[in-house]
């Protein structure tokens, strides 16, 4: 107010020392000698005298104050420290020196000097300075003088601005922490701590507004939001969090590297003084970065379902250019009954109705002087009657003509054909097949539902605890939603899901189109191409989608012991590829869906077993190994006999008839083997697996889950790789579409592999050393490297689902008879 006189501050802090001295009464250490910032003070305290010190100063209207506190003392007595008490308005703040911390195994680390920043003065609302007193006593128990040193001073740089990065020093005991508020038009910063070198390990903390800071290493993990730190930390930090707009950032030094993944000096021992860790002091600097606005939310939403949205727009054109060139071709009464016509033309070479007893695979004598006529028992319903029925069961033997039915006859022939190997009812094995489809469903519930309450139940003990160590984000572009901590990773994996449905869709098409030329006994369809079974293409589709889920479950809080959640379905996918490639060729004899999924459930236990105990334990790398191996050489039986070779009474039959094999034809008389396509093939997958299995004895990867998983792929690429090669041998062609699947798999597979080894985090190292891996951003502001692995690894499986599916459309105008079989 105009005219009024304002009291000198001099003049206050004079009277409020005067007053002070007048109630604390008489004694060497009740009168408080008037401090002045920036000044050393050096004294001596014992059991019978202390010393007091009042700093007062000038607070301005809506500005924040930070004092900070420095004090040492050369005394290294632990039983007679410096008690070191500051009092302010409305906290206490107090410690010893030599301050001790302790570490791993009760190591304890004493330091002389000690730095503190005092809990800040809050903002007042008043139109005028305030003033503020601060005390600070000094005191020992000690029986003789212990000298000390104090500096106060006032901090200029407390307030942290955005986009201005701010450098700093802080050790063990000299921990430091600074306020930030938000801008108006701000609300969400990503707070971006990066240091030369690694160690000393550190903490960054985010905590409320509250007296006391927590800002020392026992304590810093009592509130707030907290992650270890070696070169670098990001942590993300929404305005709607802190109901003031501001937060302190906390920096604290830890006393050993342990935590960080360094090493514990094993040298220190007993009570000498740790002179050593005197040097622990790291420069860091910390810069706060606007994170993105919620329209950019909204964008890579939009992008991610738009970008496979138009994968359905790419799979309707493909149907509506089909469906065109069927009905040119029908009307000019060409058309194949691929293209899901039962129309039938004069020029086919195959009568236009089928016995009623013929067999599956059976080609009618009177389409071709030169076919065999293929009789069975194993009669066939009419086409289309698809019902069940309980006589209707699968037998191991075949009531047929004796030396033309023996399936040991018959699968053991140098020169196999189709028509040898579809002799089955179909009805039968289609559902056979079918049960693929319906196990995988009631695996993925049962598997998905106690997944989703795991990892709900983790992301609530980060949100609870604050702990960010827990779970292994890419910190410099995790984007928060909700209750999730990483919103991005979880996003693009909605790839996964829509194209897996997509592709059940095109499945049911081609499903559907086929149930209609059985039902109007198209001969093509009977007698002609691959025969075929869709419940492996509906067991792939669902196994995509749910991959695209669990991979979402996992990212949700990615770390060590959830990684297999991410790998299951992968196993499932590369197996059912696997198999279905099989089964193409070898429709009768491929691998029921319960031993099937047995041995997938077998694998996925190995993963367990390898997360636990694979790390450096020689046990149980050797028995792997070892199972592995034996695994090959079964299989590998088994598939060159086409599954007609028993194991018997002895166990060990089937590796003494494999012995048998190569003594008789590689040793005794070294000839040619009687199936040299499938010869090559084993021989090579059997050095490529073996090849796997000495390389985890010897290196022992940590990421087993990963390991097995690369087992399976290059097998699945080798079977692949082989089965064009053979294909093409044979003088079958590939249609456009196929070949153009095929190239797209390798091109986008290609680039799906670039983005996936941009290792972005790994839960194999300590959370800190992980987050030197992170990095930012790189789709529109909103997606990682790793995103982009969702994204392109959904769109290369779809394609190669897409080949497995029109690979052998070739073959549909081409007898069984005449079809290889490899």
């Amino acid at each position: 107010m105009a005219g009024r006189a304002v009291p000198a501050p001099g003049a206050l802090l004079c009277a409020l020392l005067c007053a002070t001295a007048a109630a604390t009464g008489g004694g060497p250490g009740d009168n408080p000698a008037p401090g002045a910032f920036g000044h050393v003070y050096r004294g001596a305290v014992n059991i019978s005298s202390e010393r007091v010190y009042a700093f007062a100063y000038r607070s301005e209207p809506g500005q924040v104050d930070a004092v900070r506190v420095y004090v040492n003392s050369s005394s290294e007595n632990l039983q007679y420290p410096v008690l070191f008490v500051v009092r302010q308005q409305k906290g206490v703040l107090s410690w010893q020196v030599p301050l001790i911390f302790r570490g791993l195994y009760q190591r304890t680390y004493n330091y002389q000097e000690v730095s503190r920043t005092l809990c800040p003065s809050e903002p007042t609302p008043e139109t005028r300075p305030s003033e503020q007193i601060i005390f600070v006593d000094v005191a020992s128990m000690a029986p003789f003088n212990i000298a000390y040193e104090l500096l106060v001073t006032r901090l200029e740089n407390f307030q942290l601005e955005t986009n201005k990065a701010f450098n700093f020093t802080a050790s063990p005991s000299q921990p430091q922490y600074f306020l930030y508020k938000f801008p108006p038009d701000v609300d969400s910063v990503i707070i971006n701590v990066v240091s030369d070198a690694a160690y000393p390990c550190s903490v960054v903390s985010v905590q409320d507004i509250v007296c006391p800071v927590y800002d020392l290493d026992h304590n810093v993990e009592f509130n707030g939001v907290y992650q270890s730190m070696t070169k670098q930390a990001a942590i993300t930090v929404q305005r709607k969090d802190f109901p003031g707009e501001q937060f302190f950032v906390v920096f604290v030094i830890k006393p050993e590297d342990y935590a960080c993944g360094g090493s514990v000096p094993s040298s220190i021992h007993g009570n000498v003084n740790r002179t050593w860790n005197l040097q622990r002091t790291k420069n860091l600097q910390v810069t706060i970065l606007p994170s993105i606005k919620k329209s950019v939310y909204v964008q890579a939403m939009f992008f991610s379902f738009l970008s496979f949205l138009s994968f359905y727009l790419g799979s309707v054109v493909v149907a509506f250019v089909h469906y065109i060139r069927v009905q040119r071709k029908a009307s000019a009464g060409r058309l194949s009954p691929e293209h899901g016509s039962g129309m039938m033309t004069s020029s086919h070479p195959i009568s236009a109705s089928t016995p009623e007893g013929s067999s599956y695979g059976a080609i009618d004598e009177s389409s071709s002087s030169g076919a065999r006529q293929l009789s069975s028992l194993e009669r066939r319903a009419p086409a289309g009657s698809d019902t069940d029925s309980s006589v209707e069961e699968e037998s191991d033997f075949d009531t047929m003509p004796e030396i033309e039915s023996d399936k040991n006859i018959i699968r053991t022939k140098v020169f196999l054909y189709l028509s040898d190997l579809s002799r089955k009812d179909r009805r039968i094995v289609s559902k056979k097949y079918k049960i693929y489809f319906w196990n995988i469903i009631t695996i993925a519930v049962f598997y998905a539902l106690p997944v989703i309450q795991l990892v709900i139940t983790y992301q609530t003990v980060v949100n609870v605890t604050g702990n960010q160590d827990i779970c292994y984000y890419n910190f410099l572009c995790a984007h928060p939603l909700g209750v999730l901590s990483a919103f991005n990773n979880i996003l693009s994996n909605v790839g996964h899901m829509m194209l897996g449905f997509l592709f059940l869709l095109i499945v049911l098409r081609r499903d559907i189109l086929h149930r209609r030329a059985m039902e109007m006994k198209d001969i093509y369809t009977l007698d002609y191409g691959i025969p075929k079974h869709f419940g492996l293409f509906y067991a792939m589709g669902i196994a995509l989608m749910m991959e695209g889920v669990l991979s979402a479950c996992y990212h949700v809080c990615p770390n060590y012991s959830n990684f297999q959640f991410d790998t299951s379905f992968m196993y499932m996918i590369a197996g059912l590829c696997m198999l279905k490639l099989y089964q193409t060729r070898h429709p009768d004899i491929n691998a029921s869906a319960y031993s099937a999924y047995a041995s997938f459930a077998v694998v996925i236990s190995l993963a367990v077993l390898g997360v636990v105990f694979g790390k450096n334990d020689m046990w149980f790398w050797l028995i792997f190994s070892l199972i592995h191996i034996l695994g090959s050489l079964a299989l590998s039986t088994q598939i060159y006999y086409m599954g007609r070779f028993k194991i018997g009474e002895c166990y060990m039959g089937i590796f003494r008839r494999a012995v048998m094999v190569l003594y008789t034809d590689c040793i005794q008389q070294c000839s040619r083997p009687m199936y040299m396509d499938r010869m090559v093939l084993l021989i090579v997958g059997n050095l490529v697996n073996w090849s796997f299995a000495i390389f985890g004895l010897v290196y022992r990867p940590r990421d087993f889950a990963s390991y097995i998983l690369g087992i399976f792929i290059c097998n699945l690429l080798l079977y692949l790789a082989f089965y064009i090669i053979m294909k093409l041998r044979s003088s079958e062609r590939l249609l456009p579409i196929p070949m153009f699947c095929i190239v797209a798999t390798a091109v986008v597979w290609a680039a799906a592999l670039y983005f996936f080894f941009q290792t972005l985090s790994s839960w194999e190292e300590t959370p800190a050393e992980s987050r030197e891996k992170n990095r930012p951003c790189i789709l529109l502001g909103f997606f990682d490297d790793h995103d982009v692995w969702h994204f392109l690894s959904a769109a290369a499986l779809f394609f190669s689902f897409l080949v497995l599916l029109t690979l052998d459309d070739d073959l549909d105008t081409v007898r069984r008879d005449k079809i290889p079989v490899f």
